[in-house]
């Protein structure tokens, strides 16, 4: 049975409908629609002083056996930690057991990189979120007015939307991890992470232009620059 939904899941994301070129729009669609209402979207204040933005789109939830999650995403940066935004790198999400359900709940995931430490940390191999780089669900609204002390000095803000209803979220104990096979055919060649998001050695493709245009819409200036060497 646990053979079954491993089987199942793996489907799921080789299908055509979870296609890079479509991850990569369905990310500008997520944050064009999050954004689209400012009272209840990531404030702005922080969105600017943000150095990457990930997001996974349709992360999927259930409870086969185990409860877990598991979804992929898209990670860009601002080239050189405070210019435009940059290249694409494809990570994946997972939380407790690679679960499977019909009927499990679709949610969208979003979060924020704070300071060019936690990008260089999150682009690791695989990194686990909470223990190896600090995060904190993220505050809503215009402004950060009333954000904690915590969120404040977390690396990462975390957010999530789910039947139309965007909150800040926890996504401590997550695994971040590099999707080098999805990467090298975007590309084309072999690539790592920290070469597409730190170094800004790859182009942006024409597929992730939306996104970087999406970006640059709500937060055309910003960030921090990433220290050399």
């Amino acid at each position: 049975m646990k053979r079954l939904a491993v089987a199942l899941l793996f489907l799921t994301f080789r299908s055509p409908a979870f296609a890079k070129e479509t991850q990569l729009q369905k990310a500008a669609n997520v944050l064009n629609e999050i954004m689209g209402t400012p009272d209840k979207a990531i404030p702005h204040d922080l969105l600017d002083r943000a150095v990457c933005v990930g997001i996974v789109p349709s992360q999927l939830k259930g409870a086969f056996i185990v409860g877990g999650t598991y979804g992929r995403g898209v990670l860009v940066c601002r080239k050189g930690g405070d210019g435009p935004w940059g290249a694409p790198s494809l990570f994946r999400l997972g939380a407790g057991s690679i679960g499977f359900q019909i009927g499990g709940k679709a949610t969208d995931v979003v979060f924020i990189v704070m300071n060019p430490e936690g990008a260089k940390k999150l682009v690791q191999d695989s990194v686990k979120l909470g223990a190896e780089i600090s995060v904190a669900a993220g505050p809503v609204g215009r402004s950060a007015e009333g954000a904690t002390d915590v969120q404040l000095h977390a690396e990462i803000l975390s957010y999530s939307r789910a039947r139309g209803l965007f909150a800040g979220v926890s996504v401590d104990g997550a695994v971040v991890k590099q999707d080098k096979g999805d990467n090298e055919e975007l590309y084309g060649r072999k690539v790592r992470a920290k070469e597409i998001l730190i170094d800004g050695e790859a182009a942006v493709p024409a597929d992730a232009r939306a996104l970087d245009e999406t970006l640059a819409k709500y937060s055309p200036k910003g960030g921090q620059p990433f220290a050399r060497g």
